[in-house]
């Protein structure tokens, strides 16, 4: 079994003995800090440059995910719990929007360029994969309403790797 499998099923750890609980549970500054849980929690088919500990996604874990329950539902805690480290929420009509520690956590996510945009294009392209479309599509109207709204300095560049995340199957 894989071990991505196995770390979105609860069961195991990742490269580093932390549980997928353990990493929920985690406050935003250590998730601001540490910087080899994201390949986990939103793994991609190529190596990371950051983490060459972390799994690959294959073709099998695709299809695991898009036919275990257990396996999307943790995928979307994982969303909803790295949506508030943005400092947006996941609203219940299956909107994206800035959640009331958006303020808060601008100085660390949007007021510069810096890694958790790469973080983002990550997520959107991971999510779109393993069969949350429609989360990754309410992230990106956000993100797209975050661009052209607010003075945020998002650049044309960065949101053409939002954009071209989204589209990718």
């Amino acid at each position: 079994m894989s071990p991505l499998i196995n770390f979105y099923r609860g069961t195991a750890p990742d490269s580093e003995g932390r549980m997928l609980q353990e990493i929920w549970a985690w406050s935003d500054q250590e998730l601001e800090a540490v910087h080899d849980f994201i390949q986990w929690l939103f793994p991609l088919p190529e190596p990371s440059r950051f983490n060459p500990e972390a799994p690959l996604l294959t073709p099998a874990d695709i299809t695991a995910f898009t036919k275990e329950p257990l396996l999307r539902d943790n995928l979307r805690r994982s969303f909803e719990r790295i949506l508030s480290f943005l400092g947006l929420s996941w609203v219940e009509d299956g909107s994206v929007q800035e959640g009331p520690n958006f303020t808060a956590r601008a100085p660390d996510v949007w007021l510069a360029p810096n890694h958790n945009w790469l973080r983002i294009t990550r997520i959107l392209r991971s999510l779109t994969l393993l069969g949350l479309q429609a989360e990754a599509k309410a992230l990106y109207e956000r993100l797209k309403t975050l661009s052209s709204g607010r003075n945020l300095p998002i650049t044309t560049e960065t949101f053409r790797y939002w954009t071209e995340a989204v589209r990718t199957r």
